[in-house]
């Protein structure tokens, strides 16, 4: 331990590999080119939009396991999450794996929630490999936390826009061909409510967790 709220690694584990998929909305903006893949139907070939967010998470690992050259079998956990109730997004979207799953909600922190609690694993030698996998949708964030789209409701001038997108991450106790990174740590935050009640302006909620580390 360092401090009260950051561990730091002997045994510190690898992002070998990552992988994203994005709406139509993201791929128009400066990262565009920089996913590997961008939908042009928001939908994504699904009836409902969140059977769309379940497709998202379904594609990133698909696409993240055909990068890295690995087989679904070696990936010994996966730990998902998204912003729906009860992660329905990550239970459909990765059921077809067959491959343990750690069911995570961080709302906005659920990458690097995924990839902290995964690299305990990694770190700790319980398993050699495993997938963090993150999806939200804006559409069914909407329906969920905000007004449904059908409502025509009018946004403020200033708004929080939920991402179209699903990105995953390969963590290994072995170094690969393409190293992202190496994760010497974590550190986990507390919860601090200042009593923001604005639920367009999410960042207030969210920052003084990020902005408070307490290092004794």
């Amino acid at each position: 331990m360092l401090g009260k709220q950051s561990i730091q690694f002997e045994n510190m584990p690898y992002i070998v590999n990552s992988a994203s998929i994005v709406g139509s909305k993201e791929g128009q903006g400066p990262m565009g080119k920089l996913f590997d893949k961008v939908g042009q139907d928001d939908m994504f070939g699904a009836a409902t939009w969140e059977e769309a967010e379940s497709t998202l998470q379904k594609e990133a690992l698909q696409i993240l396991l055909e990068k890295e050259n690995v087989k679904k079998e070696e990936i010994e956990l996966i730990f998902a999450g998204d912003l729906l109730g009860q992660s329905i997004a990550s239970s459909f979207g990765i059921a077809s794996f067959n491959t343990p799953h750690v069911g995570l909600y961080g709302a906005c922190s659920t990458c690097g929630l995924s990839i902290a609690v995964g690299s305990l694993a990694v770190a700790g030698g319980f398993v050699n490999k495993a997938a963090c996998i993150t999806s939200s949708h804006f559409a069914s964030a909407e329906k969920e936390f905000r007004f449904p789209l059908a409502y025509g409701n009018q946004r403020p001038l200033s708004a929080t826009w939920t991402v179209t997108g699903s990105a995953a991450f390969l963590l290994s106790a072995k170094a690969g061909t393409h190293v992202r990174a190496q994760v010497a740590g974590v550190t986990f935050g507390k919860i601090m409510d200042y009593g923001i009640k604005d639920s367009m302006n999410m960042g207030a909620c969210m920052a003084p967790a990020a902005g408070r580390i307490e290092p004794y």
